[in-house]
């Protein structure tokens, strides 16, 4: 049977990435508490095409991912990087894995325990001499503005906000304390069970500390800077303003030891 895939392409231009998109496979992630969580990854993965070939071949990214079920975790996501270069004979391979997490939290004033869900993802690249890994935490978060209440006779518009931070680190960083981090800088973190007497308390601790969208950015941007294992960072907060047509964002990148970029 001709391989079509395999053929040359006379056109000379290489594609920096070809692969598969939104393949849905279990994964195990590291659990601060538990050791260990096993979730659903949705997985990108890509590698370089040379203006030799016209194709790659689709099926040895899912031969990859099947050699490793049931066994995908951040600890041998080299391996598998290095597996896709090999499998489908090129200089560069990439993966992406987005999937949810979950860490139980407890209502600030009842201590009613219930799991709270946060979109995380691992990127990772490999080259013949390099390689990059970096971990994303989505964090929503409440934030109360400080010009609404400053204005306002009564009360303050507040909003639910999404956190987005991207680290690089040089030692391990868990889910967990990343996530944490994160809350801490909102006007409150939220809960996904609430009984009246923890209803008070969140909306009263939203109204003592109010946060614009830029002042979230700040505030993590702080404690990661005081974060020895943190050597890169990037930051985004959007506001899902309620009183407004709009979304408020704000927006922070910076490699540990330089300027903002």
């Amino acid at each position: 049977m001709r391989d079509v895939q395999n053929s040359p392409d006379f056109r000379g231009i290489p594609l920096q990435q070809v692969g598969v998109r939104a393949v849905r496979y279990p994964i195990k992630v590291s659990d601060k508490v538990n050791q260990t969580q096993h979730t659903i990854g949705s997985f990108n993965m890509y590698v370089d095409l040379t203006a030799d070939f016209k194709g790659t071949h689709m099926s040895r990214f899912i031969e990859v991912l099947n050699q490793y079920r049931h066994e995908i975790d951040v600890e041998n996501l080299d391996q598998i990087l290095e597996d896709m270069r090999k499998r489908l004979n090129s200089e560069v391979s990439i993966i992406e894995i987005s999937f949810p997490y979950f860490i139980e939290k407890k209502a600030p004033v009842s201590q009613a325990q219930s799991l709270m869900e946060y979109q995380c993802r691992f990127w990772g690249s490999k080259t013949s001499s390099t390689k990059d890994f970096v971990l994303t935490a989505e964090v929503p978060v409440t934030t109360l503005c400080p010009c609404s209440k400053e204005i306002s006779d009564r009360g303050a518009h507040n909003q639910r906000s999404v956190v987005k931070v991207s680290v690089r680190f040089q030692t391990f960083v868990w889910l967990e304390d990343l996530i944490r981090l994160v809350e801490e800088c909102g006007s409150c973190e939220l809960y996904p069970l609430l009984k009246r007497v923890d209803e008070k308390a969140v909306t009263e601790r939203a109204y003592d500390h109010p946060r614009f969208a830029e002042d979230v950015v700040r505030e993590v941007a702080l404690k990661l800077d005081d974060w020895s294992p943190i050597r890169w960072y990037a930051i985004e907060c959007e506001n899902f303003e309620s009183i407004h047509g709009h979304n408020a964002y704000a927006f922070l990148k910076k490699e540990k030891g330089s300027s903002p970029s």
